[in-house]
């Protein structure tokens, strides 16, 4: 099974680190990650939210290409609907040559209202534009000479694409969860990842739904990426003391919008989070790997037994986490767990 690294760059005002520190946070630990065996970096998006996120992967992609020499570089999740169809186009195939051919493009329609409104997209449109941009997206990649596509939502003349990507065709993941985005990756062939927020059961029956589907297209899935969010050290009480307001500030988005009604997380207990309050890390934590490496590695079996994952993305940088205790992380999980399942 291969091991990845994400990076969010939550850095909430007031917090330890600002966003400058925590990107320079990630150009410190980065290589040290590839030289201890991470398959991959992993990098999310999300905008104008007060506890900080990044708005652009693309770009601290662009700097993790330079920085790192073997490591894949996946945006996970960009959501395509926010951009514009072309310069997402030329965007990818220009950072697909920045990293000689590295580069995954994790996609979804998304889910936050402010995300469409500050753009000025209509919210209702997202699950549609979506699939016409990765329609756009596939047909300019299998005929760069010609990008030319008229659609609803597309509409570019004729025209060619000027870099074209390293990959003939960059892999795609969808990060969706519905049945109905289920069922539109399976139909176009794509492997699907799922927000970390969701509990093993829950991604259970993600995936088995997914598969159904799959099945039905005739398409035999052969990836599985799950994300969880993880801090190992070789003291517990440590890993929890920085894992355990670290994860509970990552999920401050997710408990947000549960409240709101726009998406649904639930503790360990299946309660719905119904109140946009902090939430305590014991209330969550059978979904994180956060403690020694004895229970880390026992975490990973379980969700190998549940889930049969082939990557596991390992969301380490949390706000208030200092670059010594995360490269600590980085190290001991890569030499006391990661050998357990070579």
């Amino acid at each position: 099974m291969k091991f990845s690294v994400m990076f969010s760059f939550v850095a909430p005002e007031g917090g330890l680190l600002s966003h400058r520190e925590s990107f320079a946070q990630m150009a410190e630990v980065l290589p040290l990650a590839e030289s201890l065996g991470y398959h991959g970096v992993h990098i999310t998006e999300h905008h104008f939210q007060e506890d900080g996120w990044l708005p652009n992967p693309l770009l601290a992609l662009a700097m993790a290409a330079g920085i790192t020499k073997r490591m894949r570089l996946v945006t996970n999740i960009l959501v395509s609907t926010l951009y514009h169809p072309v310069q997402l186009l030329e965007d990818l195939a220009t950072l697909d040559n920045l990293s000689n051919g590295r580069l995954g493009l994790g996609t979804a329609p998304g889910y936050v209202r402010e995300e469409f409104a500050g753009r000025g997209l209509a919210y209702e449109e997202r699950f549609q534009r979506h699939e016409e941009i990765i329609d756009f997206l596939q047909q300019a990649w299998r005929n760069p000479a010609d990008i030319g596509f008229e659609g609803r939502f597309v509409r570019v003349p004729h025209l060619p694409l000027q870099p074209r990507p390293v990959q003939a065709e960059l892999p795609i993941w969808y990060g969706v969860s519905g049945p109905k985005m289920l069922e539109r990756a399976a139909r176009r062939g794509v492997p699907v990842t799922a927000s970390p927020r969701h509990t093993t059961a829950e991604l259970q029956e993600h995936f088995a739904r997914y598969e159904a589907a799959a099945a039905r297209f005739g398409y035999v899935p052969t990836e599985r990426p799950v994300i969880r969010e993880a801090l190992v050290l070789e003291d517990r009480s440590e890993a929890v003391r920085y894992g355990g307001p670290g994860t509970s500030q990552l999920f401050g988005l997710y408990g947000k919008k549960s409240a709101s009604g726009e998406r649904a997380l639930r503790d360990d207990a299946g309660a719905l989070v119904t109140e946009a309050a902090p939430l305590a890390f014991e209330a969550l934590a059978s979904r994180f790997l956060v403690g020694d490496p004895a229970s880390a590695r026992e975490g990973v079996q379980a969700l190998i037994e549940a889930l049969h994952p082939t990557e596991l993305v390992l969301r380490m940088q949390m706000p208030d986490v200092p670059t010594e205790v995360l490269a600590r992380s980085l190290r001991t999980f890569a030499e006391r767990v990661m050998p357990h399942f070579a």
